[in-house]
């Protein structure tokens, strides 16, 4: 998966004389045995994490250029054995869309699996089978026939910090086994406003084919599963993200359990604090997080919390704005308890609140949608007729029983420009009801001279016309 943003090429040259570094003879040296020493680390690392790195393999089908027939696609990336009784973490647009997976591990390391030679044996493939997948996070759990697997731990991403260095493992452009240092950049990277996923940027080489393999501390654990890339070229530009280690834990768990994941809340919203709001509403400080809404009879609610609480720290973490507010219950799984310290006028209160699963979560209908079955390509969505049985634990009340739910849509609009999203209502296409996926497909061929269709959707209990390109 490749995000490729608008920047300035910055070249320098390095065509100076190189006779100008003898200049700064009183410059402290790095004595030649750190040096040793830090590379004889980095070397026993890798041969030990190397074993739970693995290569995955997908084999998918497409049509071909002439459309006639379907043609045989191949693709790949990277993944970590996380549990030793075969289940491994990827990414899921790594096996999305898969007929076939293997997976292949490295040979051991021993008498039996060749010794240190330069050139490393085949290691063992295996058929894998997706347990569970998380679109949310890009995340997917597979699991291989096979126990006794050396696995790598999770570390807690939350202990990160700017410079720490961290190795990069996977198999890029199918390389397998590959392997390149860097600093973390920035520990917790947020790409989309609002968002309450975050993301570790590091600079460490990762290119197509890294994804879904580990980015791990010095200690040989991992703090984060490689995702995506920021690059004009397609190949690294030292702009490479990693979902962390804690989100990867907690998505994980809920799959290997359950098979999905569930998402929580609170019943609260939380702004930042500013010093207009500080003033205007006479809270004691500048800065911070307060809580605006609290849904009557939510967690939140039933906790003793209230409009207007100052929020001074979730599990004892101080909170300084609603972005850290968000990201962190973002991460506490459906069930768990979260200890909130809030000051409320000119006295402090603790409230324990229990996260409840998400009310009619849009992302829960991911999990019923396959691409063969219900994409509509021109609108780049999949979808599934209102009148399937499934969806009515999952909507809330619509409009009307006839239509097509969005269950998927492609994020490649810009943030200003309206487009269709998951948990849409389609009800009509340039005026013309549609009642069916078929329906709609035809309604959307029918208005492709145009370039676009007018489509009208239920968004949050209200009716508007979203105009959308017809690619």
């Amino acid at each position: 998966m490749q995000l490729h943003l608008l920047a300035l090429a910055a070249m320098v040259s390095l065509a100076g004389p190189l006779p100008a570094l003898a200049q700064h003879a009183n410059a402290p040296t790095v004595p030649a045995s750190s040096l040793a020493r830090l590379s004889g680390d980095l070397e026993a690392l890798v041969e030990r994490v190397r074993p739970a790195v693995a290569q995955v393999l997908v084999t998918g089908y497409a049509p071909a250029a002439d459309g006639a027939v379907l043609a045989r696609q191949r693709g790949g990336g990277s993944g970590v054995v996380v549990d030793p009784d075969g289940y491994l973490v990827t990414n899921l647009h790594v096996v999305e869309g898969a007929r076939r997976i293997d997976v292949t591990l490295p040979p051991p390391v021993g008498p039996q699996g060749g010794g240190r030679s330069v050139l490393k044996g085949v290691g063992r493939t295996y058929g894998a089978v997706v347990v569970g997948v998380d679109r949310e996070t890009d995340l997917a759990v597979l699991m291989i026939p096979e126990k006794g697997l050396p696995a790598l731990s999770l570390a807690d991403s939350e202990t990160l910090r700017p410079g720490q260095l961290v190795v990069a493992l996977g198999s890029p452009m199918g390389l397998e086994g590959s392997v390149t240092l860097g600093v973390v950049s920035a520990p917790a990277r947020q790409l989309e406003p609002e968002s309450p996923m975050i993301y570790v940027q590091t600079d460490a080489s990762i290119n197509p084919g890294n994804s879904g393999g580990p980015l791990l501390d010095l200690e040989g654990r991992v703090v984060g599963i490689n995702t995506l890339i920021f690059s004009q070229s397609g190949g690294s530009e030292g702009i490479g993200f990693a979902a962390p280690s804690n989100i990867v834990r907690n998505v994980f768990e809920q799959i290997r359990k359950t098979g999905r994941v569930r998402r929580g809340h609170i019943g609260a919203r939380a702004q930042t604090i500013t010093s207009e709001l500080a003033a205007g509403l006479g809270l004691p400080r500048e800065w911070g997080v307060v809580l605006t809404d609290v849904a009557p009879g939510g967690p939140a609610a039933e906790a003793g919390l209230r409009i207007g609480d100052v929020v001074l720290a979730l599990n004892g973490k101080p909170m300084e704005n609603a972005r850290q507010f968000n990201v962190n219950l973002y991460q506490r799984p459906v069930g768990a308890a979260v200890t909130l310290e809030v000051q409320r006028g000119s006295g402090q209160a603790t409230a324990v609140v229990t996260v409840a699963e998400r009310p009619r979560d849009p992302g829960r209908l991911a999990e019923l949608v396959s691409q063969e079955r219900n994409v509509v390509a021109p609108l780049g969505i999949l979808a599934l007729d209102l009148s399937d049985p499934r969806l009515a634990p999952l909507l809330p009340p619509l409009r009307a029983r006839a239509g097509v739910m969005v269950a998927v849509a492609a994020k490649d609009s810009l943030p200003w420009q309206d487009s269709l999203q998951a948990g849409d209502a389609i009800y009509a296409v340039d005026g013309e009801g549609v009642a069916s996926i078929d329906a709609l497909r035809a309604a959307v061929e029918k208005a492709r001279p145009k370039r676009s269709a007018v489509v009208q959707v239920e968004r949050d209990g209200v009716l508007r016309y979203v105009a959308v390109p017809i690619d």
